[in-house]
């Protein structure tokens, strides 16, 4: 990490901490991402592009999968969430600084049960793009793409295991597109709308590697009603805190 950043410790739960800064930090769709994959305790997971692990240390709040490799391409975001790990004491996260095209040294090749990946949303050279690389990369296509998203996911991933992302609606087709073009059936899809009424900003979605065609839509998710959060986006926020049921 440069010596000239400034990062804070952002509190999950009393004991889970995530490590952000301007350069790596999170928001909502991390969480309802993490919520989404439906991850087990059994499972051995993969979280592509992980930034500052935000997906790995939310699913340590509750019932944490065996194992969960973080991967992220840039050595300042794996950095950052080594100091999260540390600050939170957690063991079942693996950091791995690799770029997700060619994966890594020991890497579990056909053996995992889910991979996540919360994915730049921009094409390459669509839209403004930010002077900070580190910006630039999580924003835009410019390390990865959502073909290499899939063609990594559909390596690591078991016959059936699931790869789960996130994006915005005008990629749907694209992403689709890339999973069956690696083996990786869409069987659920969901929208994400910040009100009722309003378009969708976001989707969610699932597929298995090696499955038949059939796909289930689920009821719209809607992150606000009045002035205030939904019950649904409520409990996704507060799912696995130590008094939960």
């Amino acid at each position: 990490m440069d010596n000239n950043t400034k990062y804070s410790f952002e509190r999950l739960t009393d004991k889970i901490y995530v490590c952000a800064s301007s350069d790596h930090r999170f928001g909502t769709d991390a969480f309802l991402l993490a919520d989404f994959s439906g991850y087990r305790m059994k499972d051995r997971a993969c979280d592509l592009g992980t930034g500052c692990g935000i997906i790995p240390l939310i699913m340590q709040k509750l019932r944490p999968p065996q194992i969960i490799y973080a991967v992220d391409i840039q050595e300042g975001a794996v950095e950052q969430l080594r100091l999260g790990i540390e600050r939170s004491g957690v063991t079942g996260i693996v950091p791995v600084c690799a770029d997700l095209r060619v994966l890594w040294d020991g890497a579990p090749l056909g053996q995992l049960d889910l991979v996540t990946c919360n994915p730049p949303y921009k094409a390459a050279n669509a839209g403004f793009e930010s002077v900070i690389d580190a910006q630039r990369i999580a924003r835009h296509e410019i390390m990865c793409n959502i073909d290499d998203v899939c063609r990594a996911a559909q390596r690591l991933l078991k016959f059936g295991g699931r790869l789960c992302m996130c994006n915005r609606p005008e990629r749907l087709s694209e992403v689709i597109f890339a999973m069956k073009s690696h083996d990786i059936e869409p069987k659920r899809l969901r929208f994400v709308s910040k009100e009722p009424g309003e378009a969708p900003w976001l989707f969610l979605i699932e597929g298995k590697k090696g499955s038949k065609p059939f796909m289930r839509v689920e009821p719209q998710l809607y992150i606000r009603s009045g002035d205030g959060f939904t019950e649904e986006l409520e409990r996704i926020y507060a799912a696995g805190k130590e008094n939960a049921e």
